[in-house]
């Protein structure tokens, strides 16, 4: 357990590491390309250092030095593990490594904690089959544990629609260069977290694979391509930066942020606009982004949060002590995350005194003037990283199992030390 002391004036820089989305969708590139890539400022944490696990396991040679990874791909060509690759409560690489599995003769046995377990993954296995891969799942079908026996992907074209992740996507992207035939894959109705698609696509594009937008929600990705090997630099992780945002927010202080790109396809960078719309001023730089606190506005608002969900936890510690209704929608698929965040976010802002009500795809947050309490994270980083900046403004914060934030942000607690100068 941690108790948060309240901050007094706030006039602070702070560096974040590198983005978690980044770097777990070019560590898999990396691992399918010929040769040696060198990632610079890559995130490392117990996510990213299980993926490099692995990923050593399907054939690749992962070595991590201070903020650097060297890996050397195995072309494509995926190596029958020796046994079940187990992968934490890490949803971004089981449905990643589900893609590239396939590409194996396998069988390859994708598992995790009891939470990922619960995680979903129908649409993104069914994809996969429709595209030619023999696919199993123990229990309920399309839960972890999957077992993939992979061989062949054919191509083709299928559709996904109304699904309640964009990683399935991203997975059938990153592994469709090696079909045996171009792959069109076709998106209807509702797609949580769009922003990042193009992330993903971008990243393909830097290590050399082309994928064609067709217009909105088509994407086609040619055969034979492979790619190639290359130096690449990862860029600041938005939401580990929107936590340093949020104080300076709620402080009605100045934090500068630095290794951020305000130009960045993260969709967490959108927190942005509704901290101007919040009363912030934000100044943004080449590779800095700089946010000062101003008074926040009163009365009814609502939120579409969909293309930025891992935002949700920040922005509610907000609303708590916003004053006024805030309506948060379309964020259903945060119920499937490390924790059912919606269900997490409603019982700890009650506890602060906070009313809430918990929403079939949201949260309505009655703000006002809560108090101290024991928070209880879930074992869910962006639940203890949330509730920390409360604790910032309001007396008598403490944070339980705090050690979850090595999920994503390690170095979480010594930055946020640093904010008391």
């Amino acid at each position: 357990m941690i108790a948060i002391r309240p901050l007094g004036e706030l006039d602070a820089a702070v560096r974040v590491p590198g983005s978690k989305s980044y770097t777990q969708r070019a560590m898999v590139i990396a691992a399918l390309a010929e040769g040696e890539s060198l990632l610079r400022d890559a995130l490392l944490s117990e996510d990213t250092q299980g993926l490099a696990g692995a990923l050593c396991l399907l054939g690749a040679d992962v070595r991590v030095t201070d903020a650097e990874m060297v890996i050397h791909g195995a072309g494509g060509r995926m190596a029958c593990p020796p046994h079940e690759i187990h992968l934490g409560n890490n949803g971004t690489a089981i449905r990643l490594l589900a893609g590239i599995a396939s590409l194996g003769a396998g069988p390859f046995v994708l598992t995790g904690d009891r939470r990922l377990c619960e995680r979903p993954m129908k649409p993104l296995l069914d994809a996969l089959a429709e595209l030619g891969v023999a696919i199993h799942t123990d229990g309920e079908r399309g839960y972890p544990p999957v077992t993939i026996r992979g061989g062949h992907l054919r191509g083709g074209k299928v559709t996904l629609r109304d699904i309640g992740s964009s990683q399935y996507v991203s997975s059938l992207l990153i592994a469709a260069p090696f079909a045996a035939a171009e792959t069109t894959i076709l998106l209807e109705g509702r797609i949580p977290s769009l922003p990042y698609i193009a992330l993903t696509v971008e990243t393909m594009a830097a290590f050399g694979v082309e994928v064609r937008t067709e217009g909105a929600g088509r994407y086609v990705i040619p055969c034979g391509q492979r790619y190639a090997a290359r130096e690449y630099r990862i860029e600041g992780d938005a939401s580990s930066a929107s936590y340093f945002f949020l104080a300076a927010a709620l402080r009605k202080g100045r934090v500068r942020v630095e290794n951020v790109d305000p130009r960045t396809r993260q969709g967490d960078i959108g927190f942005l606009a509704i901290l101007e719309q919040l009363g912030s001023t934000v100044l943004r730089g080449e590779r800095h982004i700089e946010v000062r606190g101003g008074e926040l506005p009163t009365g009814e608002m609502d939120f579409d949060l969909g293309a930025m969900p891992d935002i949700v936890p920040t922005f509610a510690v907000l609303c708590a002590l916003r004053p006024g209704r805030s309506v948060i929608r379309n964020v259903a698929h945060l119920r499937l995350k490390e924790s059912d965040r919606l269900s997490a976010l409603a019982m700890e802002l009650r506890k602060t005194g906070i009313e809430v009500e918990e929403l079939a795809d949201g949260l309505v947050i009655h703000g006002g003037r809560p108090h101290g309490a024991r928070i209880e994270t879930y074992n869910d980083h962006r639940i203890a990283m949330g509730f920390s900046i409360l604790g910032l403004v309001v007396p008598g914060m403490e944070i339980e199992g705090e050690g979850c934030v090595g999920k994503s942000f390690p170095g979480f607690w010594k930055t946020l030390e640093g904010l008391y100068g």
